[in-house]
């Protein structure tokens, strides 16, 4: 078999195991249909979708959405956050052999931009699924394919490219949320607005990342979560019906060096204890955090004499703990040092 069959046979597979997702809300009147405006989480997505954003058909009020793919028979489907763009929307999924399909939202993961859907079917009704691969064994200039729903106008475009990068951070954001994502990979095959969602494919067809965004300012720069980084989220989705990870209830940002010299603070590593949209506390109500005695501008420098920096953050700490662990927090408070405990929860539920 030629290296263009290979590639022809891989896609081929793939193609039915990904989905275009919308995204609507019912609307009774007029002025409901005016009002508020939501957009995509990216900035760079914006202007780019604004052709197909917030287009009312009906009594509907069309979000846009994006792309995502089948991870179990069941209906299982892996997206990012900012395509089912809030809770309580309506969401259907077309797949590539035309069927469409209600869908509800499982569970979302906001550390690395990830939401679970599951299709509204018959029990017995079973789909076609991608195999995950081991996003650990991603090398530089490995070929990959990026498959998605282009524009929210061109279903299954395929751009193909390399591994053009590994281990970034980028920071993602719009007037209500900011996102640091973290480890992902970076890629040279065309990210467009509408692919986020789909799927990243090694040249064996197994996924290895979640598209999820790319940089207008520049040429083919675009990003996707490794897969490996769902895979135990995943599990806790197909067996318990909701992730089961630890929750501490505090948002935050990553002390960098630039971030301690612009705040002027008294470390050069931690997490600021601070809310990136005036929208919401830094603290959740009734939290662990919360509870324990956390106060905003806090800066948390370690957990369980761990410290916490760009290398080690509290998302990392939290996705290998449970509930009911305890952590003990050094905190640094108007110039003094203070330690708290917290018992950490299991993360509430969508």
């Amino acid at each position: 078999m030629t290296e263009e069959e290979k590639r022809v046979e891989v896609i081929a597979k793939a193609l039915p195991a990904i989905v275009s997702i919308s995204v609507s809300k019912k609307i009774e009147t007029v002025s409901q249909k005016k009002s508020g405006g939501v957009f995509p989480l990216f900035e760079r997505d914006r202007a780019k979708m604004k052709s197909i954003n917030q287009r009312m058909t009906g009594d509907q009020l069309d979000f846009g959405g994006g792309s995502g793919f089948i991870v179990d028979a069941a209906g299982i489907i892996i997206t990012n956050i900012h395509v089912i763009k809030q809770q309580s929307l309506d969401y259907e999924v077309t797949l590539h052999d035309g069927s469409i399909h209600q869908a509800r939202l499982v569970d979302v993961d906001p550390i690395h931009d990830v939401a679970y859907l599951r299709m509204i079917t018959s029990p017995s009704q079973t789909f076609s699924v991608l195999s995950l691969g081991n996003s650990a064994h991603v090398q530089l200039g490995q070929t990959v394919y990026a498959i998605g729903d282009v524009l929210g106008v061109f279903p299954d475009t395929v751009s193909r490219g390399i591994v053009s990068g590994l281990g970034r951070t980028i920071e993602a954001h719009n007037e209500e949320r900011k996102e640091t994502l973290h480890d992902l990979i970076q890629t040279d095959a065309a990210i467009n607005p509408g692919n986020s969602g789909g799927p990243l494919l090694n040249s064996d067809g197994e996924v290895i990342g979640i598209n999820s965004a790319n940089v207008s300012q520049a040429e083919n720069i675009g990003f996707a979560v490794p897969i490996n980084s769902i895979k135990n989220d995943l599990q806790d989705i197909i067996t318990q019906g909701k992730i089961r990870r630890a929750f501490l209830g505090v948002r935050h940002v990553v002390i960098t060096h630039t971030i301690a010299r612009g705040l002027n603070l008294p470390v050069r590593e931690g997490i600021l204890v601070t809310s990136p949209s005036p929208h919401q506390s830094a603290i959740i109500g009734k939290s662990p955090a919360d509870k324990a005695g956390v106060r905003e501008n806090d800066i948390i420098v370690s957990i369980n004499d761990t410290p916490l920096n760009e290398r080690y953050t509290l998302e990392d700490f939290l996705e290998d703990a449970k509930g009911n662990d305890e952590a003990h927090m050094r905190i640094i408070r108007d110039g003094k040092e203070i330690v708290l405990v917290a018992t950490l929860l299991e993360k509430p539920a969508v």
